[in-house]
């Protein structure tokens, strides 16, 4: 692979970043509401009084976060703060900077969606490949049909559905939040227990809608797969079926669904917005939901943009190893 390819693959993921965060400053000002008057306003509602000097608190929190300057300049601002990963301090939450909020949320987020996405991919790309492989067990021909049911329902609603169920009904798990109310969160084995139990229903959630989507795709690499010339010379010359299997066919019909793997991160992370939110979960999820509800600029900026950058650089990793996972592939010119 040339430098040239990976300076220019560089280059438009700038572009790109650029693109998708003037959009992320623009769609929150377009509902032309004032988030500190509504703030303001509503402090005074629960303290029972008319907030005197109204007006003069709401400029004053203007000059504070610089919504008194035009919006080029403010533009101008937003840009240079994001280049630094200067988010500025949170509207809903003032004096809390949102940086601070978000190191404080995005492990949470981490840990849900890095470990449910990876179990759901290895076990549908594994149920897909033996599915179309022959002498697989036939129990597996009966797993498809409801797998591909779970596959058409959103997370969320399968998420209702599993808290009236396991936490209602049976009352084997936890139905809110990401541990016990009152705990204490300490480096033990009781602490971990307990938040694994609260992970339990959101990622089950995610996962079991997953897999069979990854697992229709792969049984459909798999099928073409195995009328390829290599497939055909390889059973010819005698060997074993599961060394074809692990070894030739599954290596080439991966390609396509680590692609996907990529893209299906930002499907992956809007879905569990709605599950954090239906389960409480301490999450990236539940604070954007909450932002977008307080007209928190800043907060829901600093969300969308890392969302934004880690996807875009996902992508752009994986696209500079794709010749490491194949090396028939190339970027040189002919």
């Amino acid at each position: 692979m040339s430098v040239g390819y990976i300076v220019r693959r560089f280059f438009i993921f700038l572009a790109i970043v650029w693109a998708a965060a003037t959009f992320n400053f623009v769609l929150p000002r377009l509902g032309g509401q004032n988030p500190i008057r509504e703030k303001l306003v509503a402090q005074s509602a629960l303290s029972g009084s008319v907030q005197a000097g109204l007006e003069e608190m709401v400029k004053e929190y203007e000059i504070k976060f610089g919504l008194d300057k035009p919006l080029w300049q403010q533009y101008l601002t937003y840009l240079s703060d994001m280049s630094r990963l200067d988010f500025n301090y949170s509207i809903s939450n003032y004096p809390r900077k949102v940086i601070d909020m978000m190191a404080d949320a995005v492990p949470w987020t981490l840990g849900l969606l890095i470990v449910t996405t990876l179990l759901a991919f290895v076990i549908g790309n594994l149920l897909g490949a033996l599915q179309a492989w022959p002498g697989a067990p036939r129990f597996l021909k009966f797993a498809m049909p409801p797998l591909m049911m779970m596959s058409a329902i959103p997370y969320f609603l399968l998420g209702l559905i599993l808290v009236y169920t396991f936490g209602f009904f049976l009352s084997i798990f936890p139905m809110y939040g990401g541990y016990s109310v009152g705990t204490v969160p300490t480096a033990t084995l009781g602490f971990a227990w307990d938040v694994l139990r609260h992970a339990m229903l959101p990622a089950l959630s995610i996962i079991l809608v997953s897999i069979g989507g990854w697992a229709l795709g792969m049984r459909s690499l798999m099928i073409m797969t195995r009328g390829e010339d290599f497939a055909i010379f390889g059973d010819a010359m005698g060997l074993k079926s599961r060394t074809i299997f692990g070894r030739y066919a599954m290596r080439n019909a991966m390609l396509p669904q680590i692609t996907a793997l990529a893209l299906t991160l930002g499907q992956i992370l809007s879905g569990a917005v709605l599950v954090e939110v239906i389960f409480g979960y301490p999450g990236i999820g539940t604070m954007l939901y909450q932002a977008i509800r307080g007209s928190d600029y800043y907060l829901v900026q600093g969300i969308i943009f890392i969302v934004i950058v880690s996807i875009g650089l996902g992508t752009l990793i994986l696209d500079i190893i794709y010749p490491l996972l194949d090396p028939r592939i190339t970027y040189r010119r002919a």
